[in-house]
């Protein structure tokens, strides 16, 4: 993985983004010696969505599940209790 500054990049960003597309090298960005950002092929940014996408999914699914395991509270109830607070 390259590392490049900001202020560099500015000068070299054609060079850097080609690298990127063509070589599918990632280039983090650094902002006075700080990593800000970073540079990645546009396959690793679709993996990386998809990864989340089914990551997100599942949370989903595992607090649907959560969820129909545990009695409903009716709605009157909750809020006669925060009423009361």
């Amino acid at each position: 993985m390259v590392r490049i500054g900001v202020t560099r990049l500015r000068t070299e960003i054609s060079e850097v983004v080609s690298r990127v597309q063509y070589a599918g090298e990632r280039t983090v960005l650094e902002r006075q010696g700080k990593a800000v950002a970073a540079l990645v092929p546009m396959e690793d940014l679709e993996l990386l969505e998809a990864l989340e996408d089914r990551y997100l999914v599942e949370l989903a699914d595992k607090a649907e599940a959560d969820s129909a395991a545990k009695p409903r509270v009716p709605w009157e109830e909750i809020k006669a209790e925060l009423d009361q607070r």
